[in-house]
């Protein structure tokens, strides 16, 4: 199989610690977060047992946390060579793994153990030797602060270079039916994008966070987001039991993307992202299984002026001027 699907937590951290024991060779590791304990005690006995191991790790986030400092320095004391991500890029989001060069890891989550245990997410293992070619070919070019450009016929979504547009041509070409989960809807290309496939009959499901889980500095872009999708006819539902972290896609049961892409200006403009487009029919139809299942686990939305000024005041969200609710009508709900 070309093409294999992980899902967490189903699948456990063996699905990801497994293939590492495995290596024999080479492992390039490019994280976001790495934090949990057991992966990275695994990563160095990896390095102890003869494997060259690079770590690309994101310096820190945006408003300058860093979570990975400790990671960093048992790599390190571990005789591992490790790296910031390029300074290129506001943040490097990616999260991706090869083994030997002949195995690539395209993930969702990120390595700390909430993502293991307690989120929806997901990885592709591709043994598609241009795949695979072509994360060595970013890592090594990013590794050396050198400019990387994509093959135009590639199966990889990389941001900021074909991002945006390959994930709106996926839209487009969608004729029956699309699922998304994703945490983040406010890139406007997109949102148009959605808007047409529900206008011209697409089945449109939409997982999302709930509305107070947003980050409050892109919150008013992301409500006005759903809101538009749903106002037009898409399904909007939030993950009961589960934490939504996953970003998948899924096209008339047939074609799917799986990868760290949020549907954000920030992810398709800035950031170093990573994602897949895969075909494989166990992989579509296991994504259409949980995602089928997430459905069934999940609930409403609720968009309309009331709900949502409810739930954003309920959550210390005061300011609302600059969504367009009817405060009115919402108010005389409330009475």
């Amino acid at each position: 199989m070309s093409h294999r699907l992980i899902v967490l937590p189903d699948d456990t951290a063996n699905a990801i610690i497994d293939p590492i024991n495995a290596a024999r060779q080479s492992l390039n590791i490019r994280m976001f977060l790495f934090t949990d304990p057991l992966l990275i005690n695994t990563v160095i006995e990896a390095r102890r047992r003869g494997v060259k191991v690079r770590v690309m790790l994101n310096p820190a986030r945006r408003d300058g946390t860093s979570e990975n400092a400790e990671a960093r320095s048992r790599l390190l004391a571990a005789g591992i060579a490790v790296r910031d991500s390029s300074a290129e890029f506001a943040v490097t989001h990616q999260k991706s793994m090869v083994i030997d060069d002949k195995t690539g890891f395209v993930e969702s989550l990120n390595w700390e153990t909430r993502d293991l245990t307690e989120t929806r997410d997901y990885a592709v293992a591709t043994t598609r030797s241009a795949e695979v070619a072509e994360m060595v070919r970013c890592f090594d070019a990013d590794w050396n602060q050198q400019p990387f450009e994509p093959s135009p016929d590639s199966g990889l979504i990389w941001c900021p270079n074909n991002g945006r547009q390959r994930i709106a041509a996926f839209i487009d070409g969608a004729r029956e039916s699309l699922w998304l989960q994703n945490e983040r809807y406010q890139d406007m290309v997109i949102i148009e994008r959605l808007v047409r496939a529900v206008n011209r009959g697409v089945h449109v499901r939409i997982m999302a966070r709930p509305l107070h889980k947003l980050k409050r500095k892109k919150l008013f872009e992301g409500v006005s987001g759903l809101r538009i999708v749903h106002d037009v006819g898409a399904k909007v539902r939030t993950l009961k039991g589960l934490k939504l972290h996953g970003k998948i896609m899924i096209a008339d049961n047939e074609r799917a993307i799986v990868g760290s892409i949020n549907l954000s200006p920030g992810s398709f403009d800035d950031r170093r992202e990573l994602a897949i487009e895969a075909d494989s029919d166990h992989v579509v139809k296991r994504l259409i299984r949980i995602a089928e299942h997430d459905w069934k686990h999940s609930r409403k939305l609720p968009l309309s002026d009331h709900a949502v000024q409810v739930d954003l005041e309920g959550h210390g969200v005061e300011d609302l001027s600059r969504l367009a609710l009817d405060r009115h009508d919402a108010t005389s709900q409330l009475i």
